[in-house]
């Protein structure tokens, strides 16, 4: 169910009309991703909240898109956006 439309106020006489329009709020990062240290061979786990669920994620390092792969596992639960590095090696510094 919306709240937009059309709205009047009819008195017989006279009509006021309204337009209403409502808009989403634009989603927001509720909480940060935390900075991480693991030992090579250890799978990392990167997770931040969302202000909504189902939202489009995209994840990068170092300004180049990340793909799931057997290297990256990305997935969401709800407002949480998970990233699972698989296998860690000094190059995923």
């Amino acid at each position: 169910k919306t709240d937009a439309g059309l709205y009047t106020c009819d008195i017989g006489t006279d009509v006021a009309k309204s337009k209403v329009s409502v808009q989403e709020k634009p989603t927001e990062v509720t909480k940060q991703l935390e900075d991480k240290t693991s030992a090579v061979g250890q799978d990392i786990s990167l997770s931040c909240e969302l202000s909504k669920p189902d939202v489009s994620i995209r994840w990068y390092k170092d300004g180049k898109a990340i793909r799931k792969s057997q290297k990256y596992n990305l997935h969401q639960e709800g407002t949480r956006a998970i990233l699972i590095i698989h296998d860690s090696t000094v190059k995923d510094s």
